[in-house]
């Protein structure tokens, strides 16, 4: 199969990771996720005014550059490299998806403001009881009029002290685990009735705990159909494992190279460790798990316009990524020694991250079972 990307495509790359190169190295990073604000809003508008970058996967209709999932891989991979924390995976590929598969009224103008960096989206689904199950719902969303009342907590909102709206999953209907009965809503961050609790993550990011006490919504806040919006969830959040698989090949290749490099550099009875044959092929093992995961994150970023295919393709790739985040992960650090957990080495803050993609949407073994229904399951 053809990975080549187009001229367009490759221009993209080339524009994400020269801007990144210049303003966005571990040390800046480093201080900018150690402030009160935990990003670099700069940042933010840079990628929205300078680089356009937030457009990326948006018809020209809607004011985009006309692309589509490639184009977010190809900028997830490149933030991986960088370990950028602004939130460009909820509002462009999470809060992006369900405006544009939803057909809402309102698609177009709240595109148009995440365009521009001024809507920003996070994603509130978990919840402590849900594990990955998507429609292991305690929140509800119950008709008043011609609008609905939400109440509920969800947890781990990752990006949401950021955020300007929530993407909320809700019970309209049925029993907690039902299939049928989920609902999406968006929901301004600064309603009445939401609350929030605000914490960094291990990996630098930033997260809420938010909370919705008899939150009014108008009848336009629903996103998608009501009682039946389980598969617009699904498909939004398998285009967010492919972004996030993506971001994932960019932090194996820093942790891949980077140990490689130090190799050269630390000696040991008078040689280069590099020099060693058993750590050769240590790295060769990190190196063939690095080109594997990135050859079936390309695959599932180009099955995810096949809805029949889609799922399985996206569960094989996250499955891969998660094993090689561990292995690449564990092994470069024992390369490094215990120095590699230190804050001053970048290696650690590489790993702090591939620790958490491991589990980001679902664990190993969770996606093997998924992948096992999906092949074996439905044909019984």
């Amino acid at each position: 199969m053809d990975f080549s990307f187009t001229e367009e495509q490759s221009m993209l790359r080339d524009t994400v990771a020269s801007y990144l190169a210049d303003n966005y190295d571990i040390d800046k990073r480093r201080a900018a996720v150690a402030s009160d604000a935990g990003w670099r809003p700069a940042v933010w508008k840079a990628f929205a005014e300078e680089l356009g970058i937030l457009g990326a996967p948006f018809s020209e209709e809607l004011g985009g550059l006309g692309g589509g999932a490639i184009e977010n891989m190809i900028v997830m991979e490149e933030f991986g490299k960088a370990l950028v924390v602004e939130p460009y995976l909820g509002t462009v590929v999470i809060g992006g998806g369900f405006l544009k598969h939803s057909g809402h009224a309102q698609a177009a103008d709240l595109i148009g403001g995440a365009i521009a960096g001024e809507n920003i989206f996070a994603f509130a689904y978990a919840e402590p009881q849900g594990r990955y199950n998507l429609a292991d719902l305690t929140t509800t969303a119950k008709k008043d009029g011609s609008g609905w009342v939400l109440n509920g907590q969800k947890a781990v909102v990752i990006g949401a002290p950021w955020a300007t709206h929530l993407f909320v999953t809700a019970r309209t209907a049925g029993g907690q685990r039902d299939a049928q009965g989920v609902s999406v809503f968006l929901v301004a961050k600064d309603a009445k009735g939401v609350t929030t609790r605000d914490y960094p993550t291990v990996d630098g990011f930033r997260a809420s705990e938010v909370y919705f006490e008899n939150v009014q919504l108008p009848a336009e806040a629903l996103v998608g159909p009501a009682d039946h919006g389980l598969p617009l969830v699904e498909k939004v959040v398998d285009e967010a494992i492919a972004a996030t698989c993506a971001e994932a090949c960019g932090v194996l290749r820093r942790l891949q190279e980077g140990t490689v490099e130090y190799t050269k550099q630390r000696k040991q009875f008078g040689v280069p460790i590099s020099s060693f044959q058993v750590l050769q092929h240590r790295m060769v093992d990190m190196f063939i798990n690095l080109e594997q995961s990135i050859s079936m994150t390309y695959m599932a970023n180009i099955k995810l316009g096949d809805d029949a295919e889609r799922a399985k393709a996206v569960s094989a790739a996250k499955v891969q990524i998660g094993k090689a985040c561990k292995f690449v992960g564990e092994n470069a650090i024992q390369l490094h020694g215990g120095m590699g957990m230190t804050d001053e080495m970048a290696i650690g803050h590489y790993f702090k991250r591939a620790t958490m993609i491991q589990s980001a949407f679902g664990s190993v073994d969770h996606h093997l079972a998924r992948y096992e229904f999906l092949s074996l399951g439905q044909a019984a």
